[in-house]
């Protein structure tokens, strides 16, 4: 799926987790609104690496339920965390929040 077919419910329909999910609208939220496009693609980055993902976990899920083992040489390291740090444009702007006007 192409970043301009990306909308914030179809963002949050393919994040995995529920903690992935609700920092999403926690970001849409509070982010500046000028700020509110970068945050977006990162996030969109991030579903796009999952999704693209997809085929590969789901082989591997038919795989282990056929022979009760994954498959060799799978990688089983969990990038959950790299996925989402890539998504890290909106980590910046927490900063900002606090500050104010003055």
């Amino acid at each position: 799926m192409a970043h301009e077919d990306w909308t914030v419910d179809r963002l949050h329909v393919a994040l995995p987790h529920s903690a992935s999910r609700q920092q999403l609208l926690q970001d849409v939220n509070l982010t500046p609104i000028e700020d509110l496009p970068a945050v977006l693609d990162g996030w969109a980055s991030a579903a796009e690496q999952l999704e693209s993902a997809r085929p590969l976990i789901e082989a591997a899920r038919a795989h282990m339920k056929v022979r009760g083992v994954l498959p060799d040489g799978l990688e089983t390291r969990d990038v959950t965390a790299d996925v989402l740090r890539d998504a890290e444009p909106r980590e910046n702007n927490r900063d900002d929040r606090g500050r104010g006007a003055a």
